[in-house]
């Protein structure tokens, strides 16, 4: 098994975790408040990631260019106002629709990073990635009318729009940790990972301080849970720009789909849930999908 694979998956479970902190947040912080919580607190241990590394390997800092700080913002942006575009879907009525269109994100990864990397998926690859698609969606709306997907509309365009600036943030986030010229493959995507959170935490700290200033003092008062959202974040955070760095991007975002099952797991046996016949086939083709990209 090829080293990002397991990586990925560990990022995976990291942000299931993550969301079902938020999740417990969101109740008194609200969305804005609890996504803030994801930069903010993550900040101290994005940028003390890569000095660890760097002093454990006894090497520097990687050195960022022109390239380097191009892609790297360009990602940071593009992941925030996805995350705005995605937030903004529960205000529609037609959110399910909207937000399996957003899941189209894995196969506008492998347009972006063909066009802006020249990574060419293998045709197992290709597969894999068209048979967890569907199983995603079939996730996604097994709550609501299927006929929903075929809506066109406000939560479609939405959708598409949030899945392709996620998709490409990867693929700017894979770029620029590629554009660095020393480091091994660990302190370069700590190091992407640092410079994003940085960006990120500053924009939202700007944007939270004119919109809704009350904010930043609830943040810091629920620091006992929000510190475990930033840590948690952080590590997801880094295994995916490491297995981003190491792989193509569309790859590892659709073995990172199995971040459903694992909601999936959580909900039959915590929250005593009990799927329905589309949630199930959806699962078992995302993991099939999983497998296949696995073993190709």
């Amino acid at each position: 098994m090829e080293l990002w694979v397991p990586i990925t998956v560990a990022a995976a479970f990291m942000q299931t975790v993550r969301s079902a902190l938020q999740k417990r947040l969101q109740t008194t912080l609200g969305t804005n408040g609890s996504t803030y919580c994801r930069f903010v607190y993550a900040l101290p241990f994005a940028l003390i990631y890569p000095i660890l590394l760097a002093y454990g390997t006894d090497s520097a800092l990687p050195t960022p260019n022109t390239r380097f700080a191009l892609f790297a913002v360009l990602g940071g942006i593009s992941q925030i106002v996805a995350t705005a575009l995605l937030i903004y879907l529960f205000s529609l009525r037609n959110f399910a629709a909207g937000v399996a269109y957003s899941k189209t994100e894995t196969v506008q990864t492998a347009i972006f990073s063909l066009v802006i990397l020249g990574d060419v998926i293998s045709v197992a690859g290709g597969v894999a990635i068209a048979v967890s698609l569907i199983g995603v969606i079939l996730v996604s709306l097994a709550r609501d009318a299927m006929s929903s997907l075929l809506s066109s509309g406000r939560a479609a365009i939405t959708g598409l729009v949030s899945g392709g600036l996620f998709g490409f943030s990867a693929v700017a986030y894979r770029a620029a940790s590629l554009s660095l010229d020393n480091g091994g493959f660990l302190i370069r995507a700590a190091f992407t990972l640092a410079f994003a959170v940085l960006l990120q935490t500053v924009v939202m700290t700007v944007w939270i301080r004119f919109r809704q200033p009350g904010q930043l003092t609830l943040v810091f008062q629920h620091w006992r849970i929000a510190w475990l959202v930033g840590l948690s974040g952080m590590l997801g955070s880094a295994g995916w720009f490491t297995a981003m760095t190491l792989e193509n991007a569309a790859h590892v975002r659709a073995v990172g789909q199995i971040e459903l099952v694992f909601a999936f797991i959580a909900s039959y046996f915590f929250f005593h849930e009990r799927p329905d016949r589309a949630e199930t086939t959806g699962i078992t083709l995302i993991m099939l999908g999983v497998i296949v990209l696995v073993i190709k």
